[in-house]
């Protein structure tokens, strides 16, 4: 965890940074952020300055500038005139109509009425938090010396440089108000303040997409999206119109593979990959361009829920990622996920079996490996929801000096989406004015008008070239940080086609098959039982098994249809590869860290429980960086054997396993017999069991475990020592309590316990 503070009060020193490096290398003197004087010290994104004092406080300071804090102060209009009565209109008699001199009720509903804005089609369930970016010293770019050989974008070469980032998960299909868990795409879309302007990294938990060309954009999302006749279903994709779609474009497949995968049900946002999608363009000091994929990899693993338990949790908690960020950070953990990238000389581009421009294509890291390069961290939450997550607008189109772009049809398609979009939702093309998009680095331009214009430009001349103003503000040449797209030849006719090197779609989706284990073969095996059963065409579900599915895998063609009432494939589809090769990256399983920090483990006991147990416990899976609750039956306190008491955090009524990541019950004969009298402790158990997940008893906590029916585990209390069977851990003596600790400790950093058979399991 790291331990740079987090509060933008704090006033840190801009010469005073940290050096970033990769685990387990060598410090070396940090070089300092250009303290020339040229810049000013004016934060508003107006200066004359380039963001010289630019450090990881810098959007925090700009910010402060536009904060604004009611406490002791009186209420008062929008123009602040000072306010007698917000709660009765003005009248003609007490109970007579209200009258247009009213202007607090006029202007206090108007504000009211207009306080949202159109909610976003894609993405607009959505969390954010503040937070930096740090390059890492002398980092493996393998044949590469330097960053700088690669790239000339000045925030990525300085070590000792934090650049401010604001980052905003999400998902994709649903609205606003939708459930945080529901099966589908993450948004991972960070804005850097970067020194040379802004640049938008808007990319996906997903490292492909689902079309080829922004052309169809329109129609996957009117397909996804719920169906136009009755609004159903919300925020999923189990229904005829997407899956009717798909079954027509083979292209989507590939994707199709990562969405029935545990890469769409992710633990928590700290626990999830994020990936640029596209290949874009990195651009060195002497115009030469490479290839580039960007990777974000977070310290604590990639990690999922499985799809009962994100039913459930939609249910009794459908903010549960929203709240997991921002308990975390409140917490004083900082999540944090290294930045990598993979590199291609333009000449190897024709090397690869699929074209690098193709969206639905990834660049196997068994081909190519990826190359980190910094470290973001995320350690503040917003100060107000709307003004920052609601109103932050990302753009792929905003790039910096030494980034640039690719012929990618879909990338080419959003360049123009967009800004559309941001205009169509701000009502004005003044969005980049709004404190959360502008820009620490200067503007000067000559925009001067526009609704809701914020700046208050000085000077006569609006326009280029004038004599009036000396023809300012000038043009910048490279040199001067000015930014030179990469001058690519381009030769050909226009056309409306698609290169024939986009037209193979099964080879990565067979990949990915192969590259999974067992139970995450399963997991897509019931994710396309669960989707396709929602389906009511049949002639939809036949699509999908024989033109997609059968293409992939004849032996998953055959699983799946057997689910969901088709007949199973007789041979192998007429365009399957048969490779057998494996990528080790893409299966989750290969990316839990040994790690249980931010894990929430739920104590489960009443009175009477054993007070040794549960203070060792407390204790040793906070050094671990584990959080833990106490859970009963009602609130308040709770009395030990040796008259100690614990505050109940949260009761049986609010309290449910599938928030939580472990399950623990200490001993006491009395708790534990009044735990084994309650049925939610019982289905406290028996749920985690069936989402896999570590569950401890110790003493006379064993008998509560021996009340419930847990497949394949012998719970007997004459075993003796500490036992760990399935990730259930038991020490039904209770006196190895430090042996039982390690135990569970281990059990937990393995997040799941996939050996289980839970089917029995009534829960």
């Amino acid at each position: 965890m790291a331990d740079e503070e987090s509060s933008h009060e704090n006033g840190a020193d801009p010469d005073a940074f940290e050096t970033a490096t990769r685990p387990d290398d060598e410090q070396s003197d940090p070089t300092p952020i250009r303290t020339d004087g040229s810049g000013s010290d004016d934060s508003t994104g107006t200066s004359d300055g380039r963001g010289d004092d630019l450090d990881e406080e810098s959007k925090q300071d700009q910010l402060d500038e536009v904060r604004e804090d009611a406490e002791g102060e009186y209420l008062t209009t929008d123009h602040g005139v000072r306010v007698t009565d917000t709660d009765n209109s003005l009248k003609a008699s007490e109970r007579g109509p209200t009258i247009m001199d009213d202007f607090h009720f006029r202007e206090k509903m108007t504000q009211f009425d207009h306080e949202s804005i159109p909610e976003r089609v894609v993405h607009a369930r959505g969390t954010g938090a503040h937070g930096y970016f740090q390059p890492y010293d002398d980092p493996d770019l393998g044949e590469y010396d330097d960053v700088s050989e690669i790239t000339k974008a000045s925030f990525l070469q300085d070590p000792g440089q934090k650049t401010p980032v604001f980052t905003r998960f999400s998902t994709v299909v649903g609205s606003r108000g939708s459930a945080d868990t529901v099966r589908d795409v993450r948004g991972f879309a960070t804005k850097f303040y970067t020194e040379d302007g802004n640049w938008d990294l808007v990319g996906n938990n997903i490292p492909v997409f689902f079309i080829q060309d922004a052309m169809e954009f329109p129609d996957l999302v009117h397909a996804i999206k719920p169906e136009p006749d009755d609004a159903i279903p919300q925020a999923a994709s189990a229904h005829d119109t997407f899956w009717d779609f798909a079954s027509l474009k083979p292209e989507i497949t590939h994707m199709l593979m990562w969405l029935l995968s545990g890469r769409a049900l992710p633990r928590a946002y700290w626990m999830m990959q994020g990936f640029g999608v596209h290949t874009f363009r990195f651009v060195n000091d002497e115009g030469e361009s490479r290839f580039v994929k960007f990777h974000w990899t977070p310290k604590l693993g990639t990690n999922q829920l499985v799809w009962d338990e994100t039913q459930k949790i939609a249910g009794k908690n459908p903010d549960f990622n929203r709240e997991g960020l921002y308990d975390i950070i409140d917490e004083g953990y900082e999540p944090e996920w290294e930045l990598g990238v993979q590199i291609v000389e333009e000449d190897d581009a024709d090397q690869f079996d699929f074209d690098l421009l193709d969206p639905t294509k990834i660049i196997p890291e068994t081909e190519v490996p990826v190359r980190p390069i910094g470290k973001m961290v995320l350690n503040e939450r917003p100060d107000n929801f709307f003004a920052e997550v609601e109103q932050v607008a990302f753009h792929p189109g905003n790039v910096v000096p030494g980034i640039d772009f690719t012929n990618d049809p879909l990338l080419q398609g959003r360049l123009f989406s967009y800004q559309d979009t941001q205009l169509n939702r701000f009502n004005s093309a003044n969005w980049d004015e709004i404190p959360i998009n502008r820009p620490i680095a200067e503007r000067h331009n000559n925009q001067r008008a526009g609704f809701m214009r914020q700046e208050i430009n000085e000077g006569k001349a609006t326009y280029k070239p004038n004599s009036i103003d000396d023809d300012d503000p000038q043009e910048a040449t490279e040199e001067e940080g000015g930014y030179e797209h990469y001058a690519e030849r381009i030769d050909g006719k226009k056309i409306r086609n698609r290169s024939e090197s986009f037209q193979e779609h099964f080879n990565q989706a067979r990949l990915f098959w192969n590259s999974m284990t067992e139970p995450e073969k399963q997991h897509i095996v019931k994710a396309a039982h669960f989707e396709l059963n929602k389906v009511d065409r049949m002639e939809i579900r036949e699509r999908v098994v024989y033109d997609l599915f059968n293409n992939v895998d004849h032996e998953f063609a055959t699983r799946v249809a057997k689910g969901i009432g088709v007949e199973p494939p007789e041979s192998p589809g007429d365009e399957l590869s048969e490779h057998d090769e494996e990528d080790p990256s893409l299966s989750m399983e290969n990316r839990t860290e040994d790690s249980i920090e931010t894990r929430k483990v739920a104590i489960l006991l009443d009175d009477g429980f054993e007070d040794e147990h549960v203070k060792q416990l407390q204790s040793a899976l906070d050094d671990e960086g584990a959080r833990t609750k106490i859970v009963s039956k009602v609130v308040g306190e709770k009395t030990g054997t040796d008259g100690e008491s614990v505050d109940v955090d949260q009761n049986h009524v609010t309290a449910t396993s599938v928030v939580f990541d472990a399950i623990v019950v200490p001993g006491g004969s009395d708790s534990v017999d009044a735990l084994s009298q309650q049925g939610e402790p019982k289905q406290f158990i028996e749920e985690a069991f069936k989402h896999y997940k570590p569950i401890a008893a110790i003493g006379d906590g064993t008998e509560l475990l021996d009340a419930v029916e847990l497949s394949g585990v012998d719970v007997a209390n004459t075993r003796e020592g500490v036992i760990s069977e399935q990730g259930v851990v038991m020490d039904p003596a209770g006196d190895d309590l430090e042996t039982f600790i390690e135990s569970f400790v281990d059990a937990i950093a393995e997040h799941r316990h996939w050996e289980r058979d839970p089917e029995t399991v009534p829960a």
